[in-house]
């Protein structure tokens, strides 16, 4: 690790973390202790663009004030009841939201993935409740450099070793064909009767940002009501506001018949996870038969009703295409011979590096953090590039400047 300009005070919390903590992070070497807006501040006080958003957790900007004061307002009457009771936040939340997306019915659930296996048991069971498929043979397609999270049916569905290799036996029922390739669909759903649901990221985050061609999501939609397959959107990074749209299938003006949401559900405050459907798949769920302690918690459902209004009270979609556009047009024109790529939608972007050094992205990286911009490398030579939606011109322009001035350390 390059360990340059460390202060003592932030190399003191990095080693606490090396000595008591699990290695399954790589961290950038930045201690962070405060977040206001677009920016965050490290424990020597220094202010750096968080050009990652929590891997889009935060899209409202670290500590919204509005989505701070539903939490420490609820938080003083009421935070955990478990599904045992009813209270009073619960069915005001799951109103809200169901009218907010169009969807009959919401399962609350807490971390992303959660969400994710929320929405493979759903489709299973409609699977063997209404399309008849015999008991212990539903299929769930997957497009392969997917992610979604690393429990074991999410590592079960990826393609990329550094997520499964070493953990299986892994989970039966998964397959996994290419992603942006419709006739991949069709081959599937025909050779199979036994496909109960396509999950499908509508664009791939954790693959570098991956879009796929204009029109690929409408057909996916056409063939899985064709086969009667169910599509289950993952909008948990890409929902939100974050493409500009607050679904980023709303860009082909799609309706998943599984819509999962999480990360700025809560404006990056707690997880709060939901998984959205119609009385057709979410009604083949009986008492007992999935849940979760904290999910739908009075605490959550407060925070997540001001995190969404929030989205649409202060237009975040609309800014997130606007500066996306700019974002994307500011680094064209930098003109280096070291960004092979520049792809994305709204504010969610990546750059693909082109250098004969491997670890080119990471000294990137590391210069972006000296120069006062955090974000990270993802699989080995793209970097995101997905500031919070409130993030103006003046700071673009600024942040732009950053990475042109951090490239040179490629040179």
């Amino acid at each position: 690790m390059n360990i340059t300009n460390i202060s003592e005070k932030t190399s003191h919390y990095m080693s606490l973390e090396e000595k008591y903590g699990a290695h399954n992070y790589h961290p950038l070497p930045v201690v962070l202790e405060k977040g206001d807006g677009v920016f965050v501040f490290d424990v020597d006080g220094k202010r750096y663009y968080d050009f990652l958003s929590g891997y889009s957790a935060v899209n409202q900007g670290h500590c919204h004030p509005k989505i701070i004061n539903a939490m420490i307002e609820q938080s003083k009457r009421l935070t955990l009841t478990s599904r045992a009771f009813y209270n009073n936040q619960l069915g005001v939340y799951e109103k809200y939201i169901t009218a907010y997306f169009g969807y009959d019915k919401v399962l609350p659930m807490n971390t992303g993935v959660e969400g994710g296996e929320t929405a493979i048991k759903l489709a299973r069971r409609w699977a063997y409740t209404k399309k008849g498929i015999e008991e212990n043979k539903a299929v769930i397609v997957f497009a392969e450099g997917n992610f979604w999270g690393r429990t074991m049916a999410a590592i079960s569905a990826s393609t990329d070793p550094s997520s499964y290799k070493g953990f299986g036996p892994f989970m039966p029922g998964f397959i996994t064909i290419p992603y942006n390739n419709i006739n991949a669909v069709e081959k599937a759903f025909q050779q199979d009767k036994n496909i109960a649901a396509f999950m499908l990221e509508p664009i791939q985050g954790e693959a570098g940002v991956v879009v796929p061609d204009e029109g690929y999501l409408k057909a996916v939609r056409e063939l899985c009501t064709k086969y009667n397959v169910l599509f289950i959107a993952d909008e948990i990074q890409t929902g939100l506001a974050r493409t500009g749209k607050m679904l980023a299938c709303d860009h082909e003006n799609v309706r998943p018949d599984i819509l999962i949401l999480g990360k700025a559900l809560s404006g990056g405050t707690m997880p709060v996870s939901a998984v959205l459907c119609d009385d057709d798949i979410m009604m083949n769920i009986k008492p007992g038969e999935h849940g979760s302690t904290y999910g739908g918690n009075p605490l959550a459902c407060a925070v997540a009703i001001t995190a969404l209004q929030v989205l649409k009270d202060e237009n975040m979609a609309e800014n997130a295409i606007i500066m996306g556009n700019l974002l994307r047009e500011e680094i064209a024109k930098l003109n280096s011979p070291f960004i092979k790529i520049i792809r994305g939608k709204g504010l969610l972007n990546a750059i693909v590096i082109e250098h004969k050094n491997p670890d080119a992205s990471w000294e990137l990286c590391l210069a972006l953090k000296e120069n006062g911009l955090l974000a990270k490398p993802t699989h080995g030579d793209k970097i995101r590039f997905a500031p919070p939606l409130i993030i103006n011109k003046e700071q673009i322009l600024e942040a732009v400047s950053i990475i042109d001035k951090s490239l040179k350390i490629l040179e």
